[in-house]
């Protein structure tokens, strides 16, 4: 008998600290791979799910989407099966919801918007231990927020991209970039369309050259504008990475 396959979304968030990454991997332990057994042991089914990006060893997110086909299993069981699957996950990664969507619907192509946060702390703190980047020294934060303005004007961001990787295209469109202070610390705030590899991890990394007055808005144009990884700055460490937030048009 052929059953019926209907797609459903993971919401779900994850401390990456363990995980080499969301993709899996082989000889690696990953975020996918455990979301993957564990919806696989609960449905009694071989699932593979397909997430909305992938993330690097180390990094986090508070949201994050995947979508898998699910064969012979209905709305309602699938929508309350959250406790169970969490239940079989790790404590560093949490379904919040499954939903059914529409069976083209994909979580990595239909996202209209992602929206990341780099964390920093500048005094020790035990409990940002890789979860945020402990930075030694003083920036100016006013010079970072200009220059990283000037970001939003731009569309190829070559830069600030790992190479060798197999996307199309180097285009982003970016609509948000800003730093906040905290109490201890500073949180950088991007949204765009979409993101290269290793790309937000980059753009800080150069923003901190400017606010070490290494490099000024003007040179940071330049860097953009060679296309060239190499001009840019180190990247920063994951630990201080989150995916915060992905935008569909038809998911609230």
């Amino acid at each position: 008998m052929i059953l019926d396959t209907q797609r459903f979304f993971i919401e779900l968030a994850y401390d990456g600290t363990a995980y080499h990454g969301w993709q899996v991997q082989p000889n690696a332990v990953t975020v996918q791979q455990e979301l993957d057994r564990a919806l696989s042991v609960f449905f009694r089914q071989p699932v593979e799910t397909l997430g909305c990006g992938r993330t690097d060893a180390g990094v986090h997110a508070t949201q994050f989407f995947a979508h898998a086909d699910l064969a012979g299993i209905s709305e309602e069981r699938a929508v309350s099966a959250v406790s169970n699957i969490n239940a079989l996950l790790p404590y560093q990664i949490a379904v919040s919801r499954i939903f059914k969507v529409h069976e083209n619907a994909h979580a990595r192509f239909d996202a209209t918007a992602r929206s990341y946060e780099y964390h920093f702390h500048f005094r020790k703190d035990p409990f940002s231990l890789g979860r945020s980047w402990l930075y030694k020294g003083v920036l100016d934060i006013e010079a970072m927020n200009v220059a990283a303005a000037q970001l939003m004007q731009y569309t190829d961001f070559s830069s600030f991209s790992k190479s060798n990787t197999s996307t199309a295209t180097n285009n982003c469109k970016i609509t948000a970039a800003s730093f906040r202070e905290t109490e201890n610390g500073l949180v950088f705030c991007i949204t765009a369309d979409r993101f290269l590899r290793n790309m937000v991890r980059a753009i800080v990394g150069t923003l901190v050259m400017v606010g070490r007055h290494e490099i000024g808005a003007s040179e940071l144009e330049e860097i953009i504008r060679s296309k060239n990884r190499s001009n840019a700055g180190q990247s920063v460490p994951a630990c201080g990475l989150y995916l915060v937030r992905i935008v569909y048009p038809y998911v609230d």
